[in-house]
């Protein structure tokens, strides 16, 4: 059962544009819940050069199956060219929780 839910990472270069997303995803029905990892330090290489940026990661709970349109929603409203996304199947978690996560996707928005 608990395979149907994944965690969606995603990076983010400021606490606002982290805030911004993390909202409209939820209030989109995309995900249950959006956890921000404030002042990460990532290390990375872009367009030949290594970098290094402070920025803020999201831990995105949502349902296998919105995966798509949570990725199409993220490019859509995200400042960098490539934005990381990266989807994690859940192999095990809480049933109550993953329930919960089910409930939210699937309620109507207030």
């Amino acid at each position: 059962m608990s395979e149907q839910y994944c965690l969606v990472l995603c990076t983010c270069p400021t606490d606002n544009t982290a805030t911004r997303l993390a909202k409209e995803i939820v209030s989109r029905q995309l995900a249950a819940c959006v956890n921000i990892l404030p002042g990460i330090t990532s290390i990375y290489s872009w367009n030949g050069k290594i970098e290094t940026d402070q920025e803020q990661l999201l831990l995105i709970k949502t349902q296998s199956d919105l995966a798509t349109p949570l990725e199409a929603l993220i490019k859509e409203h995200h400042p960098y060219e490539l934005p990381e996304i990266i989807t994690v199947p859940i192999s095990h978690g809480s049933i109550e929780y993953l329930h919960w996560i089910t409930q939210c996707i699937n309620s109507p928005s207030e």
